[in-house]
């Protein structure tokens, strides 16, 4: 009979299975019971085990420095692009045909006085010309002597029959006559002599050479260039503005340039043009150039001219980041040593130097990231280094 039961209780299991102890079961139901409890007491908040994950997950992604907004006094400035041309240029020709350049002393570059020799002309066709003319003023007058001599004489017997009206009139004319050939002569004499003035070059004021037509051998036409002269070297910046822009200036303003090779030039507002031009709606003020700059006549350079002083939220310009086609501060959040940052948007304006204005977005409160900015996102963790960017 038990061996009856026995047989069948096997014939229930699997092959190779035995069947497991009691307190084998039990045992193994025990120590995952102990081990689920031991799991929840480690994550509850005040366990000193359940921060450590925590902590873990806060370590700073960055050294960063920081810096508080300033408020200052910026001037307001207006840019306008400008051309760079001489303030007067003086052009300097030929007054006299037929004749020789002998010699040019000047070159493009050269500066130059009042009165200083540039060129000089072949003087002897004119001295022998000028020989010939004072030759002839020389008979007009011994001709006037004798035609005055002769009227004098007949005005006397006018009216005693010894010479008739006829005659008389005849020794007036004469006189007359002779006295416009030897004004005649005279004038020749004179246009001669301005011929041999001109026949030497001179420079009409000081200056700089830009332009040199010369050339040693060509027979001179009147109006020909010789030269072309900046007068006193002065330069002028002419900005195109706007309308409104316009409206805005005043004589005396500051005007800072931007060459094309990146040196900068100092300018101030001479005037501004009447009228503005009917094409393209533009006025050109115009600033002289203070020396000592690269500038040169022709150059296009960019100016900003300094309007009036006003008020200014200004940050270090590495602050800025942009983003999708915005700007962006990383502002701080919190004091502690491993505090959090936020993305906060702002609106810029002015810039100068290294430092940049914000118009919207910032109180001077805030603190900011500086160095490491552009390597941070919002919700970052960040370790703020020791030595703090203070000034700005």
């Amino acid at each position: 009979m038990d061996m009856q039961v026995i047989s069948k209780s096997a014939a229930t299991q699997p092959l190779g299975i035995q069947p497991r102890p009691l307190w084998r079961t039990v045992a193994i139901a025990g120590v995952a019971a102990i081990v689920g409890i031991v799991g929840t007491w480690a994550l509850l908040p005040g366990n000193p085990q359940a921060a450590a994950p925590a902590a873990a997950q806060a370590v700073p992604a960055l050294t960063v420095t920081v810096t508080a907004p300033e408020r200052t006094q910026w001037a307001a400035t207006l840019a306008a692009p400008g051309a760079i041309a001489p303030w007067q240029e003086a052009s300097i020709s030929a007054q006299v045909t037929g004749v020789r350049l002998l010699e040019v002393y000047a070159n493009v570059g050269d500066v130059v006085k009042r009165d200083q020799l540039l060129a000089l002309f072949d003087t002897e066709t004119l001295r022998a010309e000028l020989a010939e003319l004072n030759a002839s003023l020389a008979e007009a007058q011994s001709t006037l002597a004798e035609a005055e001599a002769n009227r004098e004489r007949a005005l006397r017997v006018k009216g005693t029959g010894a010479m008739s009206e006829q005659d008389v009139l005849q020794y007036v004319t004469r006189a007359t006559t002779a006295q416009a050939q030897v004004a005649s002569a005279q004038a020749r004499v004179a246009s001669k002599r301005l011929q041999l003035h001109y026949a030497r070059i001179v420079a009409p004021d000081d200056g700089v050479i830009s332009a040199r037509g010369a050339t040693v051998g060509v027979v001179g036409q009147m109006g020909t260039d010789l030269f072309r002269l900046i007068r006193q070297g002065r330069l002028e910046w002419r900005g195109e503005l706007t309308a409104q822009q316009i409206a805005q200036i005043t004589p005396g303003q500051e005007v800072a340039l931007t060459l094309p090779d990146g040196s900068p030039a100092n300018a101030r507002v001479r005037q501004s043009a009447p009228s503005m031009n009917t094409q393209s709606r533009l006025a050109i003020v115009y600033a002289d150039l203070e020396p000592g700059s690269k500038a040169r006549a022709g150059m296009y350079a960019d100016g900003k001219i300094t309007l009036a002083q006003s008020a200014a939220l200004v940050i270090p310009a590495a602050s800025v980041v942009i983003r999708d086609g915005r700007s962006y501060v990383l502002r701080m959040q919190g004091d502690g040593e491993a505090p959090k940052v936020a993305l906060q948007a702002v609106t810029v304006g002015r810039r100068y130097e290294d430092r940049i204005e914000i118009l919207q977005g910032l109180k001077v409160t805030d603190r900011v990231v500086v160095q490491g900015a552009g390597f941070l996102n919002d919700g970052d963790v960040v370790r703020v280094a020791s030595t703090t960017v203070a000034d700005i």
